[in-house]
């Protein structure tokens, strides 16, 4: 049993108005917006601030469009492919907030490009590795306290709600501990130990910090979201097939079919080798293309190949809830969770009020990530300035309630001490990913296959309820444990949602049915609790 004095001694504890969990642009944003209101920040992230997570390798654009008119003709032209889910005055925000942060970044001194012709800016172009190095610079500039490598492993919690988070400092081998008066959980989605661009670190943590905590979930039956991808590489990046043509295993095009073009390839996949070439990109194109997304033509130059004029072979590669929408649940605009000071943020959020039943790709979830980071963080500083004046007594209630907790009862799954005869990580995460890659199971879905899987992922998770066997660390146990957590949410809520709608597909429910234009919400780990809310859909038809 540990020492709590001890303990004390050694760990490092800090105290916060507001801290910030995850690097990526939703934390940056939620960080600077809470410094730049007065608040003084913490922002721990689990690799190094900037270069970690989906955002950093990539070239992306936003959903932006400008106030007037268009805007509201944007949102009306993109609510039917929505599926009934989205929420037309939370695209309204989103919109609004995104363009508002986008202004601000181009008077700070970020470098759109500009357009050739007159001069402009394009303000809706973001380059991440660069975007991601000037919000660093930004949050930094703000005097928000940075900790690189110190992935968080739990929240804590006192008599009054969330009050910080524990966690491990990677470099210096020792944990710490930060009292605050809010967090704001920003870690990302989940990509099921896929191995896709920035998706290392994709685990899931924040869902099942969040949920241990009491947060409810939404949406995680939408995960089955897949990139296409160059066969043995990890460069998930769509835009380029718009002008490719699909080939099979004896090298004759493929009509992929009307729809998405994604589950053209998936059936294709089903039946053998596919190859691409892109072919129907013109000279122009060509040239805009290498200059616009130079990271994806990475993968051809160093096999030299000319994908414009040579066939490649290529996958899908599961993207989980990265690009798919499920999440914490948020019972506000403003980000906050049903858990008293505790706020939620990007990717590990739920998307559905903006994306309801389909992928956000990268626009989309770029703008929501920049709309809800500034929200969760004006949120987050209004809440903690409340108790600002009560911090030291409630730091030293929350160091004496860590310490209570650490000694008194049940650790968090995959915070126990290695135990004889269970599972290790590697088994756990390659039983995940056995239920959840596979397109046969995951992209396509029935009732046999989900329950095969559900039997499956509820077997794991009695075998490492009381530890892991083996020498991991803590953070990989818990990394394991919210992979497995975030497949049995999803496999789950895909069960109960006995119909297709969106990004889930079940080909023995093959069309959407009225009945389910509702929330699948779960709430609790082991045994989770499932029920519906109605969507927006159907709470406009009762009013």
């Amino acid at each position: 049993m540990a020492n709590p004095k001890a303990e004390a001694a050694t760990t490092p504890y800090l105290a916060a108005d507001v801290l910030v969990l995850g690097g990526g642009p939703a934390g940056a944003w939620a960080a600077l917006v809470a410094a730049q209101a007065g608040s003084k920040v913490i922002l721990a992230d689990k690799g190094f601030f900037g270069t970690s997570g989906a955002t950093a390798p990539s070239n992306t654009g936003t959903w932006c469009v400008p106030p007037g008119p268009q805007r509201r003709a944007a949102i009306e032209k993109r609510a039917p492919r929505t599926a009934g889910l989205a929420d037309p005055e939370c695209a309204e925000r989103v919109l609004a907030e995104t363009y508002a942060g986008l202004l601000e970044l181009a008077e700070w001194g970020y470098a759109f490009p500009r357009d050739p012709l007159d001069g402009s800016l394009y303000i809706a172009n973001l380059r991440g590795p660069d975007y991601m190095r000037f919000m660093r610079k930004l949050v930094k500039g703000a005097g928000v306290k940075v900790l690189d490598h110190h992935p968080a492993l739990e929240l804590i919690q006192d008599a009054d709600g969330v009050a910080g988070a524990a966690g491990l400092d990677r470099q210096g081998g020792r944990p710490w501990r930060i009292a605050a008066g809010a967090v704001v959980l920003a870690t990302g989605g989940c990509a099921f130990g896929e191995r896709m661009l920035g998706a290392t670190g994709l685990t899931g943590d924040g869902y099942l910090m969040g949920a241990e905590a009491g947060a409810r979930l939404s949406g995680m039956e939408f995960s089955a979201q897949y990139g296409i991808a160059p066969a043995r590489t990890s460069l998930n990046k769509g835009l380029l097939y718009r002008w490719a043509t699909f080939y099979d295993a004896e090298r004759r095009p493929i009509d992929l079919g009307p729809g998405e073009r994604q589950i053209g390839v998936a059936k294709a996949l089903l039946k053998g080798a596919v190859f691409a070439r892109f072919d129907q990109a013109d000279a122009q194109v060509q040239d805009w293309l290498r200059r616009g997304q130079p990271n994806c033509f990475l993968p051809f130059d160093r096999q030299g190949i000319d994908p414009f004029a040579e066939l490649f072979e290529v996958t899908l590669r599961c993207e989980g809830t990265v690009r798919g929408l499920g999440g914490i649940r948020l019972a506000s605009a403003g980000g906050a969770t049903d858990v008293t000071g505790l706020f939620a943020a990007g990717d590990v959020a739920s998307r559905e009020p903006l994306n309801g039943a389909i992928s956000g790709g990268g626009g989309p979830n770029a703008s929501w990530a920049i709309a809800s980071g500034r929200a969760a963080g004006r949120s987050a500083h209004l809440f903690a300035a409340l108790y600002r004046r009560h911090m030291k007594v409630r730091a030293d209630a929350r160091a004496e309630a860590i310490h209570a907790r650490r000694s008194q009862e049940e650790p968090r799954h995959g915070m126990a001490v290695a135990a004889t005869g269970g599972l290790d990580v590697n088994s756990i995460v390659e039983g995940v990913r056995a239920e959840m890659l596979p397109l046969d199971r995951h992209f396509f879905r029935t009732d046999d296959s989900l329950r095969n899987s559900s039997i499956a992922l509820d077997s794991l998770w009695a075998a490492t309820s009381t530890g892991y066997s083996g020498q991991d660390s803590v953070l990989r146990r818990r990394e394991a444990s919210a992979l497995l957590a975030t497949a049995r949410w999803s496999v789950a809520a895909a069960r109960l949602r006995r119909e297709s709608r969106g990004i889930h597909r079940r080909t023995d429910a093959p069309a959407a049915d009225p009945a389910f234009a509702h929330r699948i919400e779960i709430r609790g780990i082991g045994k989770p609790q499932l029920s519906l809310t109605p969507g927006p859909q159907v709470l406009a038809s009762a009013a």
